[in-house]
């Protein structure tokens, strides 16, 4: 009989496979990889700020066949990151795939004088990536094996018009990725950078410009999913994006962009 190891009042199989660790797991993409995962019957490591929601996140992965663990943190604080990584390690089963996926977007706040927006857009979206991956990679090196995935945007490839703290973050953590994927290559470890366009989230609810090819999450994560399973260097989508949207915005004149508003 299986020995059981009881987590946030779900139990954990001792002889489990796979763990998967992702952060930003309370809503939106994250939310939905969560709940992926559970029907795959994988042991997920869930972080967020909002304990509630975490936990409501929880109860349906546990419903739909996974088990979970929470950690209720901020990634911006790398040594509570670290201390959860270390004990998502120690728990029964083999590391499988991390996702850096928890980030912010909010204006810049160009007229107001202050850098405050900014400067928590760069934090948040640059650190917590490093916070979340940085602590597992002695751990892959080890076991020479292991698939990270950096959620980064299209946004990533221009310096958007009033939304460049985001953009700019984002083309960060691409590159970072990038860095990362080349090094870690000759360990068996594999870096992906995501680069979706818009997908339906909490961030992008409260837009009011258009959202071309908007991608229900669901859809999008099982697209995510496949491209880190086949542990792609740099995954951009829909198509759409990819083969339209980035090249113009790679090579379009910034008179172009100066007239849309972007």
């Amino acid at each position: 009989m299986n020995a059981l190891v009881l987590l946030n009042g779900f139990s954990l199989n001792s002889d489990m496979k796979k763990k998967v660790f992702i952060t930003g797991a309370s809503s939106g993409i994250g939310e939905y990889l969560a709940y992926a995962y559970a029907k795959r019957g994988y042991f997920i490591g869930l972080v967020a700020r909002r304990r509630d929601r975490l936990e409501k996140v929880g109860t349906h992965c546990s419903e739909l066949g996974g088990q979970i663990k929470i950690y209720a943190i901020d990634v911006l604080k790398g040594d509570d990151c670290k201390t959860a990584i270390d004990n998502f390690i120690s728990l029964p089963g083999d590391m499988d795939s991390i996702y850096a996926n928890a980030g912010v977007g909010s204006p810049d706040g160009l007229s107001s004088g202050s850098a405050e927006n900014m400067n928590h857009v760069l934090s948040v979206n640059i650190l917590g990536v490093t916070n979340t991956v940085m602590p597992f990679i002695p751990h892959l090196k080890e076991i020479q094996d292991g698939k990270i995935a950096v959620i980064s945007s299209v946004a990533s490839f221009r310096g958007l018009a009033h939304h460049a703290a985001y953009s700019g973050s984002k083309a960060a953590v691409r590159n970072i990725s990038q860095g990362w994927s080349t090094a870690l290559y000759k360990h068996g470890i594999s870096v992906t950078a995501v680069c979706p366009g818009f997908i339906k989230s909490e961030m992008t609810g409260d837009n009011e410009f258009p959202m071309p090819f908007l991608m229900e999450t669901h859809v999008a994560v099982q697209k995510i999913i496949r491209a880190v399973d086949r542990r792609k260097k740099v995954f951009i989508f829909p198509w759409q994006m990819k083969y339209f949207m980035v090249p113009l915005m790679k090579w379009a004149p910034d008179w172009m962009f100066r007239k849309v508003g972007m």
